[in-house]
C-alpha cells in the first residue's frame, strides 16, 4: 500500500516514519514555504526517531503533489487546523476514485473541511475521514528526526463522512494504530481535547510566554487555578456533546485511557502526567495553542453551541481574552463555522448523522 503523508511537522513525520515501519511505501510532501524538512527527508532517505519508538525509516519527500499522490491508496493530511484547506486544494486535481483520505487530527471538523476545499461530492468515490487525535506527543529534533514522547495504545477515535464509509478507513490504518471506531465525525471533533487544554494554559502563563517560554508547559504550567479553568471550559464542551447525544469522554478520563495521565483530575493530574514530562512552552503567545485551538477550536465549538442552544460563557471569556492579547477578532475572522462549512442550515437531527 502507498501512503501519501500531506505535512512535514511534527505529527507529519512521526505518521511518515511509523506507517514506513509497518511496511507502506510512504511518500512525504509538503508545500514549498515548508521546505525545511522535506529537504532534510530527502537528503537522508527517511526518518529518525527516538524516545517511544526508535529506529529509521526510508521515506521519499518532496514538494511534487502529483507524484506524491500518483498511485497512492490513502492520503494522510496531518497538520494543525489552517493547514487542511491549503492540503485539500492542493490536492483537488489529484484524487481518484478509489482513494481515501485521512485527517489526522480532526482538529475540528477536519474531514468536511477538506471535503469542502477538495471539491468532494456524494459521488466522488473518494472516502475522507478523520481521527480525533494525533497519536503521538512527539516534538522534531533535528533534520529528519523526531523524538516521541509518547505513543497512544488506546482511545483515538476514527470516523468517516459519511459514516458509512468508516468501516472501510479502519480497516486500511487497524494494523498501524490502535484505533477505535467513532459514532460520527461530530465525535471525533468533539473529543479533541486541544482547544480545552491548550488555551488555558497559555493564557494563565501568559507572561512567562511572552518572555520566551523557558518553562515546562504541562509540569510548571499547570497548578490548581490553571486547572479549574481546564474543567471549566472542559464541561461546556462535555454540555454540546450531551446536547447532540455524542458520546464523548472528560478530557481527564480520556488522557487516562491514552496513557498519557495516571491521575484523573485536572491540575495535577496534568502536571505530574507521564506522557507529557518534559514537553516545553511555546516560546510566543502567537502560536497554534491560542491560533489554532481558538481561532479554529472554541469558535467552531461555541458556534455549534449556539445552534443547539448550550450556554458557554466561559469558552466565550478564553475567545475574547485571546482576541485582547493576540489583537484579532477570531469570531470576525469565521475560519471554521457552521456556515463556512456550508451547514448553516442544518438541524441537530441533520448535523448528528454527518
Amino acid at each position: 500500500m502507498k501512503v501519501a503523508v500531506l505535512g512535514s511537522g511534527n505529527g507529519g513525520l512521526a505518521c511518515a516514519f511509523e506507517l514506513a515501519m509497518k511496511g507502506r511505501e510512504v511518500a512525504l510532501f509538503d508545500l514549498p514555504e515548508f521546505g525545511a524538512q522535506i529537504a532534510a527527508v530527502a537528503a537522508a532517505g527517511g526518518i529518525t526517531s527516538t524516545g517511544a519508538l526508535e529506529g529509521f525509516a526510508p521515506v521519499s519527500a518532496s514538494h511534487d503533489i502529483a507524484a506524491t499522490l500518483a498511485g497512492a491508496d490513502l492520503v494522510m493530511v496531518v497538520g494543525p487546523a489552517f493547514a487542511t484547506p491549503p492540503m485539500a486544494e492542493v490536492c483537488r486535481d489529484h484524487l481518484q476514485p478509489g482513494m481515501a483520505v485521512l485527517v489526522c487530527p480532526s482538529s475540528c471538523a477536519g474531514a468536511l473541511t477538506f471535503r469542502q476545499f477538495a471539491g468532494l461530492g456524494p459521488d466522488s468515490g473518494v472516502i475522507v475521514g478523520e481521527t480525533s487525535t494525533l497519536p503521538y506527543a512527539v516534538r522534531i529534533s533535528g533534520p529528519a528526526q523526531i523524538n516521541i514522547f509518547h505513543r497512544l495504545d488506546r482511545a483515538t477515535y476514527l470516523a468517516a463522512t459519511p459514516q458509512t464509509d468508516t468501516d472501510a478507513l479502519f480497516a486500511m490504518v487497524e494494523d498501524v494504530w490502535p484505533l477505535e471506531k467513532a459514532d460520527s465525525v461530530l465525535q471525533t471533533t468533539l473529543q479533541n481535547g486541544n482547544p480545552v487544554i491548550h488555551p488555558a494554559v497559555s493564557l494563565l502563563n501568559a507572561g512567562p510566554i511572552d518572555r520566551g517560554g523557558d518553562f515546562l508547559f504541562y509540569e510548571e504550567g499547570v497548578t490548581e487555578g490553571v486547572g479549574r479553568l481546564i474543567e471549566a471550559v472542559d464541561r461546556e464542551r462535555l454540555a454540546i456533546a450531551a446536547a447532540l447525544e455524542v458520546p464523548v469522554l472528560s478530557e481527564p478520563a480520556l488522557g487516562v485511557r491514552q496513557g498519557y495521565m495516571s491521575l484523573e483530575n485536572y491540575s495535577t493530574g496534568y502536571s505530574t502526567a507521564p506522557g507529557f514530562l518534559g514537553i516545553g512552552a511555546q516560546g510566543q503567545l502567537d502560536h497554534r495553542y491560542l491560533t489554532e485551538d481558538v481561532g479554529y477550536g472554541l469558535v467552531f465549538l461555541t458556534d455549534l453551541a449556539v445552534r443547539l442552544g448550550v450556554p458557554t460563557p466561559v469558552m466565550d471569556a478564553v475567545i475574547q481574552i485571546t482576541d485582547v492579547v493576540l489583537g484579532r477578532d477570531f469570531r470576525a475572522e469565521q475560519a471554521r463555522t457552521l456556515e463556512s462549512l456550508g451547514l448553516g442550515d442544518l438541524s441537530a437531527a441533520e448535523l448528528r448523522a454527518l
